[in-house]
């Protein structure tokens, strides 16, 4: 009866949706209730797809919360593994849980990772009269004394905000990660809070959750965690230009069955891409506080390879999974 139940509250979604009586070409699953990020891009890559004409018919959106997203993944594994109609939204969320096991033994080789097109930059960031001038400073004070600096941040030990930190310092030559002080606090105002305060020596976590920090004088952002400068903050180094070849930011993007055809994925790539390229688009990603962070069809593959690996490695180490 459960299940009877859980099929038609999701039928009732793509039910009224779908209401305006169009026919529909496409499907994209939300993995989660509507208004969240992953209800925001379904509904704007799909409605973008249409208005530019990368596809001829509105694209439905089935809202599929539970699991933090596993159970729309084991949905399109285990029963929908070869519908090319299928797109499912996606984020950085997705692949830190398969990195970590979250999935229930799922994989994220389990699926094809299309692209993303847009990011929230990730962040380290100091009070504003803080000794560190540089993420250098900072690295190099944490390998001469590990317990010296305490990062907080806006998710759980293990979570992403807490891998951030730990990727620069492994690229730093710094390898002893599990001596890091990290606290997880309730979102990233309350991790800038007890930075401030002096609590913490620095906060990692996402640009959307500093912007008015900086702008009031509170804060310095020493580094962004992007492969290029934000647009809008050119004076932020990235952590790259300063040595540290990290990317971390909070993705926005979409993922398919494994089992399509290559031409299939392509195609999907290439209506992605036309996404990206709009002024709609552009004008969705000022609107909603996205960076441009455009990575798509192998290219992106590659980068989803990389990210899982690092966040498994990491996530063993301190202890997260087995």
């Amino acid at each position: 009866m459960t299940k009877r139940l859980a099929g038609a509250l999701i039928t009732s979604a793509v039910l009224t949706f779908g209401a305006a009586g169009a026919s529909t070409a496409a499907e994209c699953i939300a993995p989660a209730n509507p208004g969240g990020g992953w209800d925001f891009t379904c509904r704007q890559i799909g409605k973008i797809m249409y208005d530019i004409g990368a596809v001829d018919k509105p694209v439905q959106v089935t809202n599929m919360p539970g699991a933090g997203g596993g159970l729309a993944f084991g949905n399109v594994v285990n029963e929908r593994s070869d519908d090319a109609d299928l797109i499912v939204a996606a984020s950085t969320a997705t692949t830190t849980r398969l990195a970590q096991n979250a999935y229930a033994g799922m994989t994220a080789d389990q699926v094809r990772f299309v692209g993303a097109i847009g990011a929230d930059p990730g962040v380290i960031v100091v009070a504003a009269d803080s000794e560190y001038q540089s993420l250098g400073d900072l690295v190099e004070a944490i390998k001469a004394d590990p317990g010296s600096v305490a990062f907080a941040g806006g998710s759980a030990v293990g979570g992403f905000d807490h891998m951030k930190p730990l990727m620069v310092l492994k690229e730093g030559g710094f390898t002893d990660i599990t001596k890091v002080k990290y606290i997880g606090v309730d979102g990233g105002a309350d991790a800038i809070t007890q930075t401030v305060g002096g609590f913490t020596q620095a906060m990692t976590g996402d640009m959307s959750e500093v912007v008015s920090f900086l702008a009031n004088g509170d804060i310095r952002v020493i580094a962004v965690l992007t492969d290029e400068r934000v647009p809008g903050f050119e004076d932020i180094p990235t952590a790259k230009e300063q040595g540290y070849d990290v990317v971390a930011v909070n993705w926005r993007g979409l993922y398919v069955p494994k089992d399509i055809s290559d031409a299939q994925f392509d195609e999907w790539a290439g209506k992605l891409q036309q996404v990206a390229d709009s002024p709609e688009w552009a004008q969705a990603m000022a609107d909603n506080g996205l960076a441009p962070f455009t990575k798509v069809g192998g290219d992106f593959q590659s980068y989803i390879d990389g990210l899982v690996a690092d966040i498994a490695g990491l996530s063993k180490e301190l202890g997260v999974t087995q």
